[in-house]
């Protein structure tokens, strides 16, 4: 790994062109997922007068896993959305109006394990002229894997593009699926000098070959598809070829990109974040390193060529996918601008890289973890650890347990106490191990939020812990093994072509609070200046009774952003609330009630009026808050 890099920063002023821009064409607010706005009309000195502006009614409710995650664009001076069961809504930004919808009449039914959409992309075809029918196209993959391109003035089919306006996203796949819902697309693509690049996600922990991982890019005029690369090396010739042992390694499935996708349009680069191959928590039919997966991979967009790539975890046994999208920012390194990579992991970590490169920016270490003790299992024996401080605890001892009584405290201890427990990357064992963090981060599908003006990464965290066990398959009857797990709110999946099942849940006392101590879910500013955590605060109102519970935080899904007025905005956590807080300090400076809970990444844009808005889609939880899904708008009175 590098060496250690001098690392100084200053405080860039933004230049004319993004001082003025008052659009959010992307997913992240730019093509590098900074989800940084210029725009200062909402400070923190008026923040705390934010009031709703509209609410718009999408006509969804979200039984089930269905969940209202979108976070919309802003471009040619309208919104758009997408909803988990494929529809694309056109809204005018300052009434939230409807202007249009295009229904692609996803069905409900289909049993996907993440049932979302997160937003659409944006394509303008430079060779049509302007105004004409798809001269701006709206980009959109449902669900079910289905890449739409529609008018961005009527909402209306691009007869051009694949067979008439849709491609089928699950054709050509290396494996495909076993069962429908096995493969999805959750994600809105990045769009690079005419190429939609696009990924997907797959279902956890079913199959050692399960459904493939190609990231693929089709011609966004005529839907064609130009490149195709596998996160799983095909080609011997490929140096990471070798990094997957054993004579089924390369039939391995997943190792997807399930997150956004994010470009340097100037390099004519994508930046690839995978997942772990499949299944996740049993690796001895992929051993080796498995180069590729739970990587951020740079492509060459015009071809799929692997430029670099930067492995999170090696040969990864605990689910830590990266979920969050890179970000791509510019800092100051020895007196010069360097442009980085952002990638903050599962594991609770952040690493800076080299965009041209992939070398870190700032050192990562090569540390020793503990091996496997599971017959047919290779750990591999080191793990890469970032030199910043953690974003969220890489241990628990059981004394430390966290219960609201005596009695919760000591069944979290004695839970704790029967558990494999040496750390971070800990590898699964047959007697149950834990696992810090858990599956679901550190660092999650939220992301983080880059502060142009201060440099300083913002990423929302939960610090819950969980447990793994394998279970022979031998001599296990699985029906029973399931209820048993049922009864105590455990997960159980029958890893096919492996030895074992897998068992596996969050740590939780009998009250259902976890038994990590609080803060269970954060808001974390890291100052790359001075390479500390600048602020750390409790994000969202605690699983506990009391008036305590606002310091005790809450498992968050969902992702921020921040303004040049020096304000972050992050709904993500249990309780259905947007809250503002003062980005130099993490002090909250306001918070609004919405009519569901708020798993999507806000975003915010100028108005035709002159009026900042900040929007975010309300629905995360809709059967919980029994309210339909919502987009909701605030601006200042």
């Amino acid at each position: 790994m590098a060496g250690m890099v001098g690392l100084t920063l200053g405080v860039p002023s933004l230049t004319p062109a993004f001082a003025q821009t008052t659009e959010w064409p992307t997913y992240g607010g730019d093509a590098g997922g900074t989800r940084f706005s210029p725009l200062a009309q909402i400070d923190r000195g008026n923040v705390h007068t934010l009031t709703a502006a509209w609410t718009f009614r999408t006509g969804e409710t979200q039984p089930g896993n269905r969940s209202f995650e979108a976070t919309p664009i802003l471009v040619d001076g309208t919104l758009f959305l997408s909803t988990p069961l494929g529809k694309v809504i056109a809204l005018d930004p300052v009434t939230g109006r409807e202007r249009w919808r295009h229904d692609a009449e996803v069905s409900p039914r289909a049993g996907f394990g993440d049932f979302t959409s997160r937003g659409v992309s944006t394509w303008r075809d430079p060779e049509a002229p302007v105004g004409s029918p798809c001269s701006r196209r709206i980009i959109m993959a449902t669900v079910d894997a289905r890449l739409l391109a529609l008018d961005a003035r009527a909402g209306t089919p691009c007869a051009d593009f694949g067979n008439h306006g849709t491609v089928s996203l699950r054709e050509g796949l290396r494996n495909q699926p076993f069962e429908f819902a096995e493969y999805e697309v959750t994600s809105p693509p990045a769009i690079v000098q005419g190429l939609i690049i696009i990924g997907s996600a797959v279902a956890d922990n079913n199959r050692t070959d399960a459904a493939s991982g190609e990231v693929r890019a089709y011609d966004a005029r005529t839907g064609r598809k130009v490149w195709s690369w596998d996160p799983v090396p095909q080609d011997a010739a490929d140096p990471a070829y070798a990094t997957w042992q054993g004579p089924t390694a390369h039939r391995a499935g997943a190792a997807n990109a399930w997150s956004v996708i994010v470009a340097d349009t100037t390099r004519g680069l994508v930046f690839v974040p995978t997942s772990a191959p499949s299944p996740d928590y049993f690796g001895g039919m992929r051993l080796g390193r498995n180069d590729y997966a739970n990587s951020v991979v740079a492509l060459r967009a015009a071809t799929g060529e692997v430029v670099w790539h930067f492995q999170t975890v090696h040969h990864d046994l605990w689910d830590y996918d990266n979920a969050s999208p890179p970000a791509l920012v510019d800092v100051t390194l020895d007196g010069r601008t360097r442009p980085a990579v952002l990638q903050a992991t599962k594991t609770g970590m952040l690493f800076v890289l080299d965009r041209e490169t992939g070398v870190p920016l700032i050192p990562v270490e090569e540390r020793p973890v503990p091996a496997s003790d599971v017959p047919g299992e290779q750990a591999w024996p080191t793990q890469p650890f970032s030199t910043l401080p953690p974003l969220s605890p890489h241990a628990l001892r059981a004394e430390d347990a966290f219960g609201v009584t005596d009695a919760s405290r000591a069944a979290c201890r004695e839970q704790l106490r029967g558990l494999r427990n040496e750390g971070i990357f800990t590898p699964p064992s047959l007697h149950g191990t834990l696992s810090v963090p858990s599956n679901v981060g550190g660092a999650h599908w939220g992301g983080m939020a880059w502060d142009a003006l201060r440099q300083r990464v913002i990423v929302p965290v939960n610090t819950i812990a969980a447990f793994i066990r394998l279970v022979p398959t031998e001599g296990t009857d699985l029906v029973a093994l399931r209820r048993e797990a049922s009864q105590r709110g455990h997960q159980v999946n029958r890893l096919r072509n492996t030895p074992y099942h897998q068992v596996r849940g969050l740590l939780f006392g009998p009250d259902g609070v976890p038994c990590t101590p609080p803060p269970f879910g954060a808001l974390v500013a890291v100052d790359l200046a001075t390479r500390s955590i600048a602020w750390s605060v409790p994000l969202g109102n605690g699983p506990a009774a009391g008036d305590a519970s606002h310091a005790l935080g809450a498992p968050n899904l969902g992702g921020p952003i921040v303004t040049a007025g020096g304000v972050v905005f992050i709904a993500a956590t249990i309780d259905p609330h947007l809250r503002a807080y003062d980005v130099e300090t993490g002090r909250e400076l306001w918070r609004a009630t919405l009519p569901a809970g708020g798993k999507a990444t806000p975003m915010t844009y100028r108005g035709a009026d002159g009026a900042q808005y900040v929007v975010i889609a309300a629905g995360g939880d809709g059967e919980r808050f029994g309210a339909g899904d919502a987009v909701v708008a605030f601006r200042l009175p």
